[in-house]
């Protein structure tokens, strides 16, 4: 691959790519939870998702080994995966491609097309994690910016999930992030993790419905 797009984006954006075994060795440092369904990554800077795919590929691989007797499990499983991926980007066109290349993988995986729910489910829930943002500024690249908000979503069971939004800037300058930490960890920790809108308890067909994130 290359691992530049053009000097002019090097200039401006600082944007060069990070070759696959070079990705797979950092993740190998974290095998374990990047195996894990429902452990939470973020990329700060995802550019077209070159660490992002890597995650997901594993966590998919991981779905299939326990769940592969039960399709219904295997597919809430999978969306849980897809859940636990968040990415910040400065670049509209990679915002765009990132979640594109996910949700290729996932639809590949379950055998699934475009207009079917979980389909439709997976493509919104990469419209709320993968932010068109700055990471350092922790606002949004629109024309009135706003803070940059994560979705944390958890599966209940039974084909349910539950979302709760929250802000960027107020996770990060609450949390110590230690070795134990991870995104979210905290919430529970400090009262001052409030959500800013509980969703509830949501189906796939709910998610897939419109849902909240979009841009």
């Amino acid at each position: 691959m290359n691992l530049v797009r053009s000097k002019e984006r090097v200039a401006d954006h600082g944007e060069v790519f990070t070759p696959l075994w070079i990705v797979d060795a950092m993740l190998n440092l974290v095998k374990d939870e990047s195996e894990r369904i429902d452990s939470r990554f973020l990329e700060s800077a995802c550019g077209s998702g070159n660490f992002l795919v890597p995650v997901l590929i594993r966590k998919l691989a991981t779905v299939h080994a326990r769940y592969r007797q039960s399709d219904f499990e295997r597919r809430h499983q999978a969306l849980l995966a897809l859940m636990s991926i968040y990415g910040i980007e400065l670049l509209d066109d990679n915002v765009a491609e990132c979640r594109e290349n996910l949700l290729a993988i996932f639809a590949d995986y379950l055998g699934i097309a475009a207009g079917e729910p979980f389909h439709t489910a997976a493509a919104a829930v990469l419209t709320a994690n993968i932010v068109h943002g700055d990471a350092l500024t922790m606002t949004t690249r629109k024309s009135c910016p706003a803070p940059i908000t994560f979705a944390e979503w958890s599966y209940l069971g039974k084909g349910r999930f539950h979302r709760r939004d929250f802000r960027f800037d107020t996770m990060t300058k609450m949390s110590s992030f230690d070795e134990e930490d991870t995104l979210f960890a905290d919430l529970g920790k400090h009262e001052i993790f409030t959500p800013t809108t509980d969703y509830g308890t949501l189906s796939v067909a709910d998610i897939a419905g419109g849902g909240p994130g979009s841009d």
